[in-house]
C-alpha cells in the first residue's frame, strides 16, 4: 500500500484552477488517489463573506462550505485521474444530494473536508463527502462531479 500524499498550498494552486478569495482548501492532509481526501480550511474572521454574514455574529454560509467539500473532492479527482487543470481540462460540480448542516461554523474554526469516492461511471464521479470541526460534523452532502468533455 502506497503511503497517503499531503499537499501544501502550493500543490494545491496545481491541482485547482480556483484563486483568492475562492480557493477554501488551505492544505489537504492525507489524499489517497482513487479512495478518499481529507484536507482542511482555516476559517478566519477576514473571509470576504463574514461582513455581510452575518453583521455582529459571522457565521459561514452553507453553500461555501458545499463549495469547499466540492474543491476537495475535485483535489482527488485531478490526483486520481493524474491530470493537470487547464482551459481544456477541468472537473465542474454536477449534482448534490442529501446536504444537511448540523452546527453553524464560525471564525477560527478549522474545517477538515473528507471525501470518499463511491464510484465513478461514464465520467461521472460521485463522492460522500463531510466537514467537521474538531470530531464534530457540521456538514455533510452526496456530490457529483464531472469533467468538462462529458458536459
Amino acid at each position: 500500500m502506497t503511503e497517503p500524499l499531503q499537499l501544501d498550498i502550493q500543490a494545491i494552486l496545481r491541482q485547482l484552477p480556483h484563486r483568492y478569495p475562492f480557493l477554501l482548501v488551505d492544505r489537504v492532509l492525507e489524499c489517497r488517489p482513487g479512495e478518499s481526501i481529507r484536507a482542511l480550511k482555516n476559517v478566519t474572521y477576514n473571509e470576504p463573506f463574514f461582513p455581510g454574514h452575518f453583521p455582529g455574529r459571522p457565521v459561514m454560509p452553507g453553500v461555501i462550505i458545499i463549495e469547499a467539500l466540492a474543491q476537495a473532492a475535485g483535489i482527488l479527482c485531478f490526483v486520481t485521474a493524474k491530470v493537470i487543470p487547464d482551459e481544456q481540462t477541468r472537473f465542474y460540480f454536477v449534482g448534490i444530494d442529501k446536504a444537511r448542516f448540523r452546527k453553524p461554523v464560525v471564525p477560527g474554526d478549522q474545517l477538515i473536508l473528507t471525501a470518499k469516492l463511491e464510484r465513478s461511471l461514464r465520467g461521472i464521479w460521485k463522492f460522500s463527502t463531510a466537514a467537521l470541526v474538531g470530531e464534530q460534523e457540521v456538514a455533510h452532502a452526496e456530490m457529483m462531479v464531472a469533467p468538462e468533455t462529458t458536459r
